[in-house]
């Protein structure tokens, strides 16, 4: 279950650096709340995989499950519930603004995780 695999770290590792970019320095209405969302679970993805050798589709669709959990622990507001609104790091990780089109953009980074992954095992 347990193999590194460091193609997938690196990917992580490039994807990280796209989504610090995106929360730097770009402030519009597509992109950042869309886009990173969609990168955020490939991200996840990438990350498990290079520690877990899982197939695709059950880590694809794991991190699916724990991107909406993390979705519906915002909209209880959690981070405040936890106590840890003062908490930079928590309001991150956790995140504090529920929105549905969120589930769109995780489901649209998962099949994209599936298609590719799907393509480079043909």
């Amino acid at each position: 279950m347990f193999k590194f695999n460091l193609k997938y770290l690196f990917i992580a590792f490039l994807i990280f650096i796209v989504e610090v970019l995106i929360a730097l320095f770009i402030n519009d209405r597509f992109i950042r709340p869309y886009l990173g969302d969609v990168l955020v679970v490939v991200l996840i993805y990438c990350f498990a995989k290079a520690f877990l050798n899982l197939p695709a589709i059950k880590l694809a669709l794991g991190v699916l499950v724990f991107s909406f959990a993390i979705e519906i622990l915002q909209y209880f507001n959690m981070v405040e519930i936890l106590g840890l609104g003062h908490s930079k790091l928590a309001r991150i990780v956790i995140g504090t603004s529920f929105a549905w089109e969120d589930f769109l953009a995780y489901s649209a980074g998962i099949l994209l995780v599936i298609i590719l992954e799907n393509r480079q095992n043909r």
